[in-house]
């Protein structure tokens, strides 16, 4: 059961992460041409159904299956070290960030000028380094 759940987690995880990579880039791209309307109308519909259809699914999946893991592999969390709770730690602000693209879609759905496309693409590493983070503790468990 373990290593499904494992394997789950994982595929949920890649899964959630494309919406991590990919809308931030979209919203790039709504920022940056707001001036085409139909462009924008078929960039808002993308925004919506990759937040919305893939997006949230795969939030929920990588961390429901990530609280499995825990129950199914249950370890004194105390006795661990910080590498658990580092990587808590930046699950949540990651958590946190996926919030902020909803968030950020809507606001650019009300005023596509909102932020900058130069915002937008800076605001894409952010995944990034979360994951180098997450993934660092997962694996060398420096703590």
């Amino acid at each position: 059961m373990f290593a499904w759940t494992l394997w789950f987690h994982i595929i949920s995880m890649v899964s959630w992460f494309a919406v991590l990579f990919y809308l931030p880039r979209l919203f790039v791209y709504h920022s940056e041409q707001s001036d085409k309307v139909q462009f924008v109308e078929v960039v808002e519909v993308m925004e919506y159904k990759i937040y919305t259809y893939i997006g949230v699914p795969a939030f929920w999946a990588t961390l429901l299956s990530g609280l499995l893991l825990i129950y199914l592999y249950p370890t004194n969390i105390f006795a661990t070290g910080g590498w658990f709770h580092t990587k808590v730690l930046f699950v949540l602000l990651l958590t946190l960030y996926f919030f902020s693209l909803g968030w950020f879609r809507k606001q650019l759905i009300a005023n596509p000028t909102y932020k900058s496309g130069k915002f937008f693409r800076m605001y894409n590493e952010v995944p990034t380094l979360l994951m180098l983070v997450i993934v660092a503790m997962v694996v060398v468990k420096p703590f």
